[in-house]
């Protein structure tokens, strides 16, 4: 049986917050609980679990692979959430990518394969 898809869990810190955060973003935050949000967009799910320490956001993250690397770029500046060191950019090691920090201090990674 093959492996199918993995969905990052992260930490937050303010679950108001982080509902508009990952909405102004383009996820839709469903099932959400006091200590536990959801948040899917397109075939991409994010899980956030309540932290109350600050310092475990800034420790954690995921990559996410997209297509149209530079539309997601766009609305990312938009919003001034670009991660001041990880603005698009292509890698030595084959993809085109950029990173963002959410509300909380995760670092999240976008990127698109170079053809």
């Amino acid at each position: 049986m093959p492996l199918e898809k993995a969905v990052p869990i992260l930490a937050f810190l303010d679950l108001n917050e982080s509902v508009l955060f990952y909405q102004n973003l383009g996820f839709e935050c469903n099932s959400n609980w006091k200590e536990y949000l959801m948040c899917s967009r397109d075939n991409i799910e994010i899980h956030l679990w309540k932290c109350d320490d600050p310092e475990i956001p800034k420790q954690t993250g995921c990559y996410v692979r997209v297509s149209d690397i530079s539309k997601l770029y766009e609305e990312c500046q938009k919003l001034n959430i670009v991660h001041p060191n990880g603005p698009l950019k292509d890698q030595p090691w084959g993809m085109r990518q950029f990173s963002i920090l959410d509300n909380s201090g995760n670092i999240i990674n976008f990127g698109e394969r170079i053809t």
